[in-house]
């Protein structure tokens, strides 16, 4: 083990910025994706001027955007070794977990009518919608009904996740997690096992007046093994969570939680953090890269979206201290100009930057996710979980 080198190491995933094809990409219909690339490639005006000092160019070819001379940090290309393209296979790959059966997905379909039935015998209650949607259009479609007549909305997404809403005055929050507890329990099953089951409180009573509240609450799957988190804390480090990491991890090895309310709030959460002193990991998730713009196919809004996220890196990289280290990565690729509306099968993108580096450049391609989490352990000097994937890199980083 490796005397430690850093007493903080950030790592923000960039929910859903893949950096092109996997290998295996046809397999999921994904060939020819490319994220990041086809972003830049597809919006008149495109300024990332943090991420572009880092090496994010050098990284890959981005039309409008210069590689430059000395980046700043190490970069490079991560191939997942997990089956699966969704959030929580990529999650618990970078922390060593190794899947090798996809979490399920209803994207296409819905759930299966034998799922439905069963969940509307045991809560008692009609089931409307039953298909993917987002959150605000679910709303506007369905809520109404169901206030009028106590029907209730079970609707998915291209994550593994079965969600259910629930007007907190006429159905009730007490009901509501009532209902989802239901789901989880009957999404167990192998051939529906869900991710997370997530509760989605609302309040207001007629269309366009629809708001969902912060009493949402996620019922997922606890990870199948111990994880890089769970030996960082029990070796008595700090392990903080931003955004829906905590969700992700059914808060397996996390030592403190914070929610945030977008991508933007998340950066500004993760640079309040980097004032505060503390020995360990900070890991953070921005979600909106994925849940606004990749699924709705919003090449501009994703950009804009990174544009913002750019100007926070500037920020956080102003309060790094020469004994830290901020990696940036993602956890799956959404291209934006690919067809359909779900994830897509990609390579994502590796930087690694600390003020304390004397040299930079470009690292190999590695086969999996899970370098992350094992060099961040190997920082530690922790060991691995028992079960784990993934070699430490840290002795590249100089």
């Amino acid at each position: 083990m490796n005397e430690k080198k850093y007493k903080r190491i950030f790592t923000v995933v960039i929910d859903s910025l893949g950096a092109g094809e996997m290998p295996d990409a046809a397999s999921y219909g994904d060939a020819g994706t490319d994220t990041l690339g086809h972003i830049a490639a597809n919006v008149e005006e495109f300024k990332i001027p943090n991420l572009q000092k880092l090496g994010i160019a050098n990284l890959k070819d981005l039309a409008g955007i210069a590689p430059v001379e000395k980046p700043l940090a190490y970069y490079g290309k991560l191939r997942e070794a997990s089956n699966g393209k969704d959030t929580m296979t990529g999650h618990w790959e970078m922390m060593g977990l190794h899947i090798t059966t996809p979490f399920k997905t209803f994207t296409e379909t819905g759930f299966p009518k034998e799922l439905i039935d069963e969940l509307s015998k045991r809560t008692g209650r009609t089931i409307i919608g039953n298909k993917s949607a987002s959150g605000t259009e679910i709303l506007d479609e369905l809520t109404e009904e169901e206030i009028a007549t106590g029907h209730m909305i079970v609707y998915t997404s291209a994550d593994s996740v079965l969600q259910i809403c629930g007007n907190e005055e006429t159905f009730g929050l007490d009901e509501l997690y009532r209902c989802c507890e239901i789901a989880r329990e009957i999404t167990m099953k192998d051939e529906w096992k869900v991710g997370r089951v997530i509760a989605r409180p609302y309040v207001g009573k007629k269309k366009g007046e629809f708001k969902r509240t912060s009493n949402r609450h996620d019922y997922a799957l606890k990870p199948y093994g111990r994880t890089a988190l769970n030996a960082l804390k029990d070796a008595g480090l700090d392990v903080i969570s931003v955004g829906k990491i905590f969700d992700i991890f059914d808060g397996e090895g996390i030592t403190e939680s914070n929610k945030s309310k977008s991508s933007v709030h998340g950066m500004e959460q993760t640079i309040e953090i980097a004032k505060r002193d503390f020995e360990g990991f900070c890991f953070v998730n921005l979600v909106d890269f994925d849940a606004l713009w990749g699924h709705r196919r919003d090449v501009k809004g994703y950009a804009q979206e990174l544009e913002k996220f750019d100007v926070k890196l500037g920020e956080l990289l102003g309060e790094l201290k020469e004994d830290d280290l901020l990696i940036i990565t993602a956890d799956h690729g959404n291209d934006p100009t690919h067809t359909g509306t779900d994830h897509t099968r990609e390579k994502v993108p590796f930087l690694a930057y600390s003020p304390s580096m004397k040299e930079a450049g470009e690292l190999e391609e590695a086969d999996t996710f899970a370098i992350i989490g094992a060099t961040i352990a190997d920082n530690f000097g922790v060991k691995m979980p028992e079960g784990t994937i993934g070699h430490s890199i840290l002795d590249k980083l100089k």
